[in-house]
């Protein structure tokens, strides 16, 4: 029998919800009015650049966008279009691609990135105490990686 959520955490539960809701949202919104770029294209963006050769299998894309592999098929053909990133045959894998980000994607991402850690500071860190930051970061950190570890029943 699952236990019920006391107050607190109810109200815990779902200030998170609608604060992350708004504030992507929002930060997705300014992105877009600023460079032209959606939130998801930016994130894949940044996992490219922080990848080996600028380079990530579309499963491993997929993973870590947390995305079916149809919907990070149809969001890296989106950017294909827009010269952000290309596709290549995985050499280790006959059955498997790569995403490779492009130098267009590379500029667009330096370009986009102040806007965006500016949005972010404007929507997001404005809003915490410095003493607030380190345990905000290991909350989600230790949220992230427990949920990286079990997967979806």
């Amino acid at each position: 029998v699952p236990v019920p959520l006391s107050d607190l955490e109810l109200r815990a539960w779902a200030a998170y919800i609608e604060a992350s809701l708004r504030l992507e949202t929002r930060l997705d919104e300014a992105l877009r009015a600023e460079t032209g770029l959606t939130l998801f294209d930016y994130h894949v963006l940044v996992l490219l650049s922080e990848a080996p050769q600028q380079r990530l299998r579309m499963a491993d894309l997929a993973d870590r966008m947390v995305f079916s592999r149809s919907r990070i098929t149809y969001q890296v053909n989106s950017m294909i279009k827009r010269g952000l990133v290309v596709r290549e045959p995985a050499p280790d894998d006959r059955r498997g691609y790569r995403a490779v980000l492009t130098a267009t994607g590379l500029q667009t991402l330096r370009q986009a990135a102040p806007r965006h850690a500016a949005s972010v500071r404007t929507l997001f860190l404005d809003h915490i105490h410095a003493d607030e930051l380190p345990c905000i970061d290991r909350v989600f950190t230790r949220l992230q990686t427990c949920l990286r570890e079990q997967r979806t029943p």
